[in-house]
This record gives C-alpha cells, sequence and structure tokens, in this order.
C-alpha cells in the first residue's frame, strides 16, 4: 500500500469533577493526562508528521498559569510531549488540569514545521479571551475567509488555514465578550462581579454559528477557552467524523469511536456520533450541550474513512471492509476462469487485511456452492472417494507480500533509488506453484500505482505465477481531495494518466480540448455555480478499458506473468459502505461547491502546464 497523507486527528478530555476526586478514586493526579496520551496514542494512525496537546485549570489564582501548550515534530511527538510532562505531580503542577486537547497532524498543505502543529493558541490577559483551537479539516475557501476577517480591519501574522479560522473565531469571541461588558456595566457589575458575569454568560454557540456560516469544507474543528468552554464542531456535509462519550466523570471527545471504547472501556452503544453541522459544548461549570450549528446538508461521510484510514477494530468499519472484499469475488472468479484449485489468495500488508478476509469468505461461500453442486450431480449412491474428492477441495490462501522495511530516501540518484524502492515488499518463496498457479492479491487502494510499479509487481513476478490479478477494495481513484486527505494534483492519479494516454492513442485530443476550455469558462464565475467537466476526460471509456490501461502503465520491465487488475465498483462501495456516500474521489461529485471550484483549477493548471491550445 501507497502511504497517503490524510486526515489529522483530534482528542479532548473534559473532567467533569474536581481533581482531588480522581486522586483519591484512582491514586493519580494524572488520570485525564493518562487518558488523553490513550486517546492520541491509539489514533497514531491519523497523525505523524507532529501532535500537540493543550490543558486547562479552571482554579488556578490570579498570576498563576492556567493554559498550557506542548507541541513537537516527528513520529515520535508524542512521546516526547508526555516525556516532558511532570512525572511526580501534585494538583499545582503544570499540565494537571481540568481539561484537555490534543491533536495529531498530517500535514495536507505542503506547509511544516512546529509553527503550524495544532493546537494554536491566542493569548489575552482576560481569562475568557484566551482562546485554543485545533482540527481534523481542510477548507476550500481559506482565501474567501481571509479576504473577509481582514476586510473587518484584522491582520493574521500566517497564511494558514488553522490559524486564519483562530483569528476569525477570536474576533467573533472578543466582541462577544465587549457586548456582555458592556451589558454588565450597564447593570452596575464591577471587577471581579463583572469578570465572572461575562463567563457565566459567554453564548459560545453564538459565536461558532457566526464564524463557521461561510466555512465550506470537511472539518472538525475542537476549541477550549481561559474561562473553561470546550467545543467541537463538525461540518454540514458529515465529511469529517467525530464521536464522544460522558458520564458523570468526564467528557471524551475523539476521531474514531473504537478509540475511546478503548480508553474508558465503554461499548459501542454508549457512544455518540456528533452530527452534520452539530457542536458540542461543554460550559465551565460542566454543563453539557448539544446545538446545530449549521443547518445539516446532504450527508457525505468520507469513504475513504472507511476503505483505509480509521482503524479497522471499529465494528463497523470492520463488517465494511470485510463486505469491500466479498463484494468483489464474482470479478476474481472471472479473471482467474473459475480455476480456484490453481489459484493462491493474499493481500497486500497491512490494511488491505480485513478485505482479504471478507473475499475469502465470498469465496469459501463460491467453493460451498459448487461443492453442493458437484455431489449432487453424483446421483443418489455415490462412491465416498468422490464424495471425499469434493469435500478437501480448499481455498489456498497465503500470506505471499511481507511489509519488510521502511525505505530512506538518501539514495536519489534514479537507478539506485528505484533498485531501492524495490525492497520494500518480500515475498514468502515456496508459497505458489511456478507456472501453474494464479496469484490474487488484494490491496485497498491504487492511487498513484508507484509501489505496484517500482516494489510489488516485480517481487511477486519472482514467485513465477501464472497470472497475477492485484484486486482494489476501492474504485478507480480519479480526482483530487481537498477536505483533508494530500491528494489534489490530477497527475499523481494512474487512473486519470490511463484515460488521458487512451484519449492520445484513439486521437481524442478534441476531448481534452473541451474538457479544458469549458473548465476554463468557468474561471470568472461564483464557485456555486460551477461544474465538474474532467468527467468528460473518462466519459469515453469503460472502467475495464481504463483498468487495462492502467495495467499497460504500471507493468515494469522484465515481468514474465499475465497481469490484470480488478477494482471495486461504485455501487458495490455504496452497497459495502451504506451510510458514507462521499465518493467523490471516485465518482468527481464533490459535496461541496469549494471541491469543485478547487478541481477545475488543479485540471485548467495541468492542462496548461502540458499543453498548448
Amino acid at each position: 500500500m501507497e502511504v497517503i497523507k490524510h486526515e489529522c486527528g483530534v482528542a479532548m478530555v473534559r473532567l467533569l469533577k474536581p481533581l482531588t476526586y480522581y486522586q483519591q478514586k484512582y491514586g493519580t493526579w494524572m488520570y485525564g493526562l493518562n487518558k488523553m496520551y490513550l486517546l492520541m496514542e491509539k489514533q497514531h494512525n491519523r497523525g505523524q508528521e507532529g501532535a500537540g496537546l493543550a490543558c486547562l485549570k479552571l482554579e488556578a489564582k490570579p498570576g498563576e498559569e492556567y493554559m498550557f501548550r506542548e507541541r513537537a515534530l516527528g513520529a515520535g511527538a508524542i512521546t516526547e510531549i508526555f516525556s516532558k510532562l511532570p512525572h511526580h505531580p501534585d494538583e499545582s503542577s503544570p499540565f494537571i488540569g481540568n481539561l484537555y486537547m490534543g491533536h495529531l497532524r498530517y500535514s495536507t498543505t505542503g506547509k511544516s514545521g512546529l509553527s503550524y502543529v495544532h493546537p494554536f493558541l491566542r493569548r489575552n490577559n482576560w481569562r475568557v479571551k484566551n482562546l485554543a483551537i485545533c482540527g481534523n479539516f481542510n477548507l476550500t475557501n481559506t482565501d474567501e475567509i481571509f479576504a473577509q476577517i481582514t476586510a473587518e480591519g484584522q491582520h493574521p501574522r500566517q497564511y494558514a488555514d488553522t490559524y486564519i479560522l483562530l483569528e476569525q473565531l477570536g474576533h467573533r469571541l472578543d466582541r462577544e465578550v465587549e457586548r456582555l461588558y458592556q451589558q454588565g456595566e450597564a447593570e452596575g457589575l464591577k471587577g471581579v462581579a463583572l469578570t465572572k458575569a461575562i463567563e457565566e454568560r459567554l453564548d459560545l454557540p453564538l459565536i461558532l454559528k457566526r464564524a463557521s456560516k461561510d466555512w465550506d469544507g470537511g472539518y472538525v474543528i475542537a476549541g477550549i477557552t481561559g474561562s473553561g468552554e470546550s467545543f467541537a464542531v463538525r461540518d454540514p456535509w458529515g465529511i469529517r467524523t467525530a464521536f464522544w462519550y460522558m458520564d458523570e466523570e468526564v467528557m471524551v471527545l475523539a476521531s474514531e469511536r473504537p478509540v475511546i471504547q478503548t480508553v474508558l472501556n465503554v461499548s459501542a452503544d454508549k457512544i455518540n456520533e456528533l452530527q452534520p453541522g452539530q457542536a458540542i459544548w461543554v460550559n465551565k461549570t460542566g454543563k453539557m450541550r448539544l446545538i446545530q450549528i449549521n443547518h445539516e446538508k446532504e450527508k457525505r461521510a468520507c469513504t475513504f474513512e472507511r476503505i483505509y484510514f480509521s482503524r479497522g477494530s471499529d465494528i463497523d468499519i470492520y463488517r465494511e471492509r470485510k463486505r469491500l472484499g466479498e463484494m468483489l469475488v464474482p470479478s476474481i472468479l472471472e479473471k482467474i476462469n473459475y480455476d480456484i484449485e490453481h489459484t493462491v489468495f493474499s493481500f497486500i500488508p497491512n490494511t488491505a487485511e480485513v478485505a482479504f478476509y471478507g473475499m475469502l469468505e465470498g469465496l469459501d461461500n463460491y467453493l460451498n456452492q459448487t461443492k453442493v453442486q458437484q455431489i449432487e450431480a453424483l446421483g443418489a449412491y455415490p462412491k465416498p472417494e468422490e464424495v471425499e474428492r469434493i469435500l478437501s477441495k480448499r481455498i489456498r490462501s497465503e500470506k505471499v507480500a511481507v511489509k519488510d522495511i521502511k525505505l530512506r530516501t538518501f539514495i536519489t540518484e534514479g537507478n539506485s533509488r528505484n533498485d531501492l524502492a524495490a525492497h520494500v515488499y518480500d515475498i514468502t518463496y515456496g508459497s505458489i506453484v511456478p507456472y501453474i498457479d494464479n496469484l490474487v492479491i488484494i490491496d485497498d487502494s491504487i492511487v498513484r500505482g508507484t509501489t505496484l510499479r517500482q516494489s510489488i509487481l516485480s517481487i511477486l513476478d519472482r514467485l513465477h505465477p501464472k497470472k497475477i490479478i492485484i484486486v482494489s477494495s476501492s474504485p478507480q481513484v480519479r480526482y483530487p481531495d481537498y477536505y483533508g486527505i494530500d491528494m489534489a494534483s490530477m497527475d499523481q492519479f494512474i487512473a486519470f494518466k490511463a484515460a488521458m494516454a487512451l484519449l492520445h492513442e484513439r486521437d481524442r485530443k478534441d476531448v481534452i480540448a473541451r474538457a479544458y476550455h469549458r473548465s476554463k469558462s468557468q474561471e470568472s464565475l461564483p464557485k456555486e455555480q460551477l461544474q465538474n467537466f474532467v468527467k468528460e476526460i473518462y466519459a469515453p471509456f469503460t472502467d475495464e478499458e481504463i483498468s487495462a490501461k492502467i495495467v499497460e502503465l504500471l507493468i515494469p520491465e522484465g515481468i514474465q506473468a499475465k497481469v490484470e487488475i480488478v477494482y471495486q465498483t461504485l455501487d458495490g462501495l455504496h452497497q459495502s459502505c451504506p451510510q458514507h456516500s462521499g465518493d467523490w474521489y471516485f465518482s468527481g461529485n464533490y459535496p461541496t461547491s469549494g471541491g469543485v471550484k478547487l478541481l477545475n483549477q488543479a485540471f485548467i493548471n495541468y492542462i496548461e502546464k502540458v499543453y498548448q491550445f
């Protein structure tokens, strides 16, 4: 599997009892901190470029620090952060607080460095005006929001989406505090009494409504204020996910459900999904409210969450991935000419393993049906040895491919680098009968095809199979993603390259020119009026024709076995993941107008770089 950088992870822990309660019951001041560590470590799959942690003390006295933040870079960021925290703490120690917020980062913008690691923090002498936010998100209209807040007189110090949102939310927070200040003064309140009234009356959902109404994209934004408010809000299309749990001791939020199950030892039915357009808000007293911040749109939850990104330990995701594998069985049988006896089935480690189990179940069901038919054909009095011969047939599964090493990129010279890349995977020698057996191997997705071309196909061919069938549990990835996955340009998709190659071969450059001119003519239109004309690049061809061309583009020189590719169908995807219809990377049906806008520009940029129209 080629690594795709993708969504970040968020986590939040709000303790609902005094800190002494946890020290007395659990024997440690670090109860909340320990839970946050586990929530972050269990979501390590969601971000390995950096991590950050924020902590708030609710009962700090004036002159004492009450809001803490620690950030680090690299795959070991979580360990680095928590190793800096107090090892023998008491109630007064830094990071021993009532509220924690954590973030794991994968960059999809190409921007790196500690200054881009969440949480982002906005400081002020007023507790209520302090704000820290983090998110699993990508907005498609950051330029519009930047223009909006600068028109209001703000001057953001960075052009980064999280920082811009921090300033936007901070500005709204300041305005609301100022309004409450004037209201309190009019009532004769002063000093501490006025400050307390502002904190008690703060309407955080109103701030979120005003700020988020223009956000276009997929997001879960979480935040805390210095006065003890905490929140998380989900995009109205439900593109990104968040789950929460609450009892009398704690409120916990995370990007994935099984993480909460494991850390708090609770069943799946006790955990709630934050709904599209909804916010969860816990005020400084610990009272929780769910508020519909934005009207729910047609739900387009990300299917890549189900296929690849999320942990497969979630009960629903596990079933869906198995179903994805099972749905492919008819196409696989056709490719091997129903020759089960001379076919070995395997998977690309490690994310395709669950789909592999589903594929095996589907093959077992098929084999059992054929056994019944064959036994019935023997008549009323079959010979025992004939029945035994039929019953002894098995699906042959082996762990053929083994993820061997993580390559370093210190070799940059072309041939040497390619030779090194060929050894990402190793094989189990003797697992198939040379020149007789077919080899079917399933992966969860084929986006760029780089790993197939540079490593997998060559190493599998060393086993000398008669035929290699690469199976993708997801459909052909044809379009960029703009909601948090690192797939933003046209030329990285092997399906797009295959379609363009077919258009050239068949002398259909007119299709390319027409799609370009139609896209170009939309540049001055509002994003709400844009159409996806990139679909026209694929329209002249069947899925099978594109798959065949993909094989041609991916086969390295010297491969002896015949190679074929089987992709999941869109219908198979939706049958397997019925609650998650976000399929824009496969279908081009973007859930927001901002997605179409960025696709339009990416296609224009690609064409103008390559062609002279």
